[in-house]
């Protein structure tokens, strides 16, 4: 089963004119530019560096613990600026150096195969779409739309979520992609079984990570202690990767509308689900913009993906202003803080409530100002 929207609006139409006017008049391209492969080198010698003083220099704890910190922030830095790029076909106007780019996060313990699926057609398609976007599902664990089963132990969610955000790397690495490999599929996507070529570079990606990370590291240290790194390490990563995501969709300021059922269209078009189901986050903070890819940039970068996140900035301008002229509501935090607070105030509302309009009206009667935060 797949998503149908209703036929695109004039609100598209125009959003898509003015963004095309805006790269015309300043002669730039969609892609990457020299800022952006300046920025990949820096990364590079940020992880490559962490890596190397933590497997061949440190002998302390508070070394391991401050270096492992150090190459999680890197890990998360390519992967929100390098591998999301050029997994969207957004890093460079030549398809092998995207592809090159995607395959970071085979490097990183994932897999760009099934990273397409998962991320690239299920959540860009289908964001906060109960059974649909897989990125708003924690299974019984954890309730993070109003159109999940609540069970007693959520009215606690708030507090012990966050636990759970840190084993999202070690749950990608070791269990999730090995099981697609025998049976794919994301939720209610259909994934083809990835061709020869493809199983390759699973399996090669799989080698080269678990390699770096573990079996080199012993030779020069106890098992025991590689583990502990190891385990530092991920959680670290996947609270960087689960809060950057949950700060955009998951709040009280995006729409969570309900599943629609076989052969059912959507009641609004494409273009204003992708605005009304994300939130914008401290647009003006340039330093968490370079770190984060502009991902705090996300309803530009849903309704664009495959325009370089160094054009987010400039660009929200617009969509915010096409927004207001079409009645879209455009939603947008300050700051981190407001941000972090939002999605504190959904989880528990979620752990506590069963009634959508109950959740919806309690959140939004709480929450700061949706519109109005110029960079």
């Amino acid at each position: 089963m797949t998503i149908q929207y209703a036929a695109p609006a004039a609100f598209r139409n125009d959003l898509e004119t003015e963004v095309a006017a805006f790269f015309k008049c300043r002669d730039l391209s969609r892609k990457g530019s020299a800022a952006l492969w300046l920025k990949t080198a820096v990364l590079a010698v940020w992880l490559l560096s962490s890596y190397g003083l933590l497997v061949f220099v440190a002998t302390q704890p508070w070394q391991f613990a401050l270096l492992a910190a150090s190459l999680a922030c890197a890990m998360a830095g390519i992967g929100f600026n390098v591998q999301h790029d050029g997994g969207h076909g957004s890093y460079a106007t030549s398809a092998s150096v995207n592809r090159g780019m995607a395959f970071s996060l085979d490097l990183m313990g994932g897999s760009s195969y099934f990273w397409r699926y998962k991320h690239g057609i299920a959540h860009h398609g289908c964001p906060n779409i109960a059974g649909f976007d897989d990125d708003v599902y924690l299974g019984p664990l954890g309730r993070l739309t109003p159109h999940d089963r609540r069970f007693w132990f959520h009215r606690f969610q708030h507090l012990y979520v966050w636990l759970l955000y840190g084993l999202l790397a070690i749950k990608w690495q070791l269990v999730d992609d090995f099981r697609n490999i025998i049976k794919p599929g994301v939720a209610s996507t259909q994934v083809p079984r990835p061709a020869r070529g493809e199983r390759l570079i699973f399996w090669l990606g799989k080698v080269l990570f678990f390699g770096f990370a573990l079996a080199l590291p012993m030779f020069f240290h106890s098992w025991w202690g590689v583990l502990a790194v190891f385990f530092l390490t991920d959680v670290i990563l996947g609270i960087l990767l689960s809060v950057v995501f949950q700060l955009a969709h998951c709040l009280g300021e995006a729409a969570f509308p309900k599943p629609p059922l076989p052969a059912q269209v959507m009641d609004r078009d494409w273009a204003t689900h992708q605005v009304e189901a994300t939130v914008d986050f401290a647009r003006g903070n340039r330093a968490l913009t370079w770190f984060v890819g502009g991902l705090n940039f996300q309803i530009e970068h849903h309704l664009f993906p495959r325009v370089c996140h160094t054009h987010y900035p400039a660009m929200s301008k617009i969509v915010e202003r096409v927004c207001l002229a079409h009645g879209v509501r455009y939603a947008c935090h300050a700051t981190v803080a407001a941000a972090l607070g939002s999605h504190y105030r959904w989880l528990r509302q979620l752990g506590q409530c069963d009634d959508d309009q109950a959740i919806g009206s309690s959140i939004r009667a709480t929450s700061v100002p949706p519109t109005g935060f110029a960079s």
